[in-house]
């Protein structure tokens, strides 16, 4: 236990050392919607969005900005670099097991991830009435298999990309068709139907995220299709992966 503290507590101090890294990850979302609700005509209320301003509904997309560059950039990478640079191996040898050092970088993800979503919700609420989410249970719910589905894709990256180059190479297409289906790109009401649909039922879920922020309960099989994915991406993840 003495070891895993450790680790998390030097794991913790780089995060907090990479300010840029640190700042896309946490605040970019933020950023964006304070951006988009100094356009007055995105503060108004539109018919096409169920009475609701454009800001309001696009809120929760944002959320899809953090899940993504923490599950499918940055974990991957720094997983995939420690291995290229023979961290891992060198960590086999001594007390503190590369599990501890996975399980810290886990833990740093998920605290990036909750900061990142109260800072956005706070924000959205105070200054620019948007109401928090209605369904708190079903959003949490929600929020969790969502970030776990996506944080168990990152980990199949990681275990499939021998150095830090190729995790990259694989996870800027990810990246680019988790934005997509997600509705940051572009709005989900601007999507196709089809690719609305696709986006419903894979990581992070956005459409379960969406129903809970405005009340709905999210659809039990949106949530079991994300609790399905962390499983078998993690499971996948667990076999091929290797700490040299």
């Amino acid at each position: 236990m003495h070891a895993f503290r450790q680790i998390l507590r030097t794991e913790a101090k780089l995060h907090l050392r990479d300010i840029p890294t640190l700042v896309l990850t946490i605040a970019l979302p933020t950023l964006i919607l304070v951006v988009l609700g100094l356009i007055p005509s995105l503060r108004e209320p539109s018919p096409d969005l169920g009475n609701q301003s454009f800001v309001t509904y696009f809120t929760p997309s944002l959320l899809v900005i953090t899940l993504a560059m923490v599950g499918i950039n940055a974990l991957p990478t720094v997983l995939a670099t420690y291995r290229e640079r023979g961290i891992l191996r060198r960590l086999a040898t001594t007390p503190a097991s590369p599990l501890a050092l996975l399980a810290a970088q886990l833990m740093l993800a998920l605290t990036g991830i909750l900061v990142s979503a109260v800072l956005l919700a706070v924000v959205a609420r105070l200054a620019f009435d948007t109401p928090l989410p209605q369904h708190p249970l079903g959003f949490a719910a929600a929020l969790v298999l969502g970030t776990a589905a996506l944080l168990a894709v990152g980990l199949l990256v990681a275990a499939v990309a021998p150095t830090a180059k190729s995790a990259q190479a694989l996870a800027v297409p990810l990246f680019i068709v988790v934005m997509f289906l997600g509705g940051v790109y572009l709005p989900r009401f601007l999507l196709p139907d089809f690719l609305a649909d696709v986006g419903a039922y894979t990581p992070p879920g956005i459409q379960a995220l969406l129903d809970a922020w405005t009340g709905t309960a999210p659809h039990p099989l949106h949530l079991g299709i994300m609790a399905v994915i962390a499983v078998a991406a993690g499971a996948a993840a667990a076999k091929l992966f290797r700490w040299e």
